[in-house]
């Protein structure tokens, strides 16, 4: 635990479980104020039977962020009760799997809808209150497929690259501010993200059960430990955050080969 967090405000998305549940949890545990927001209600009170509502205030809102007017409607009410914030976490996040001629578009819009507009959406929403703190964290969540692209990925690929450099050119914005800008790029989090995840194509065979034990054979790193890598990294003002040794492999993989890694990163896949 970082204690740097504690008597701070925070806003998470996507708090419903996985890494949004462990982060609130985690910040709960350092005495910091909270703002969350999924789009499950049953999945927000789920998380908010495991916080401490003694210790920090906690606020609970059912948050489309693939809508706008969603996401502002939410913001504007934090507004209402307070002047600044002090971090923001972008996590909510979708996922598609299918090759790219069996992708339908209403399924590409519904996965950039969240992963990647619900994020501009949300860190514009935001960025009044960040301004205002004496050091504002906005932290958006890509991934690793935000840096190597990945067969019957095209969406999700898309998204997470769009959101690296989205950041990425924020950080530079923001620069020798107040705002500190983070990207995340989380590799195989055991989460509930496969098991909710669209399909079409060869892809559409699997039950969500069936996904869901698929993708964690791969999910080496918990959403706990997870958590604890993204809020060190932000307490040390990190513009980038690898999760996972096979995160920080592909990275190296992209870095050392950018136009060879993809066979490197399918054996390390199916050998891994």
């Amino acid at each position: 635990m970082t204690h740097y967090f504690e008597g701070k405000s925070a806003a998470v998305t996507g708090a419903g479980d996985g890494i949004g549940r462990a982060l609130a949890m985690q910040l709960n545990a350092e005495g910091c104020a909270l703002w969350l927001c999924d789009i499950s209600d049953e999945r927000l009170q789920a998380t908010y039977s495991q916080l401490d509502a003694q210790s920090a205030p906690v606020h609970l809102r059912v948050v489309d962020c693939g809508d706008k007017q969603a996401i502002d409607a939410w913001v504007d009410e934090i507004s209402q009760h307070t002047q600044a914030i002090d971090a923001v976490f972008n996590n909510a996040g979708v996922a598609y799997s299918a090759l790219f001629e069996d992708a339908t578009e209403d399924n590409y819009q519904w996965l950039m809808g969240v992963n990647f507009w619900g994020v501009v959406w949300s860190s514009r929403a935001f960025l009044p209150l960040l301004t205002r703190a004496p050091v504002g964290h906005l932290v958006n969540v890509s991934s690793i497929f935000g840096m190597v692209g990945i067969a019957t990925q095209s969406a999700y690929n898309a998204a997470k690259f769009a959101v690296r450099g989205f950041t990425e050119s924020l950080v530079a914005e923001y620069y020798d501010t107040s705002i500190r800008v983070s990207c995340v790029h989380p590799g195989g989090i055991a989460t509930n993200i496969a098991r909710r995840a669209r399909a079409d194509g060869q892809d559409a065979w699997a039950t969500p059960e069936q996904r869901d034990e698929q993708f964690k054979q791969y999910a080496s790193t918990t959403p706990q430990q997870a958590a604890a890598v993204i809020l060190k990294g932000v307490a040390q003002s990190k513009p980038q955050i690898l999760i996972g040794r096979d995160a920080k492999l592909m990275h190296l993989f992209a870095r050392l080969f950018p136009v060879r890694y993809h066979a490197l990163t399918r054996r390390f896949l199916e050998h891994d």
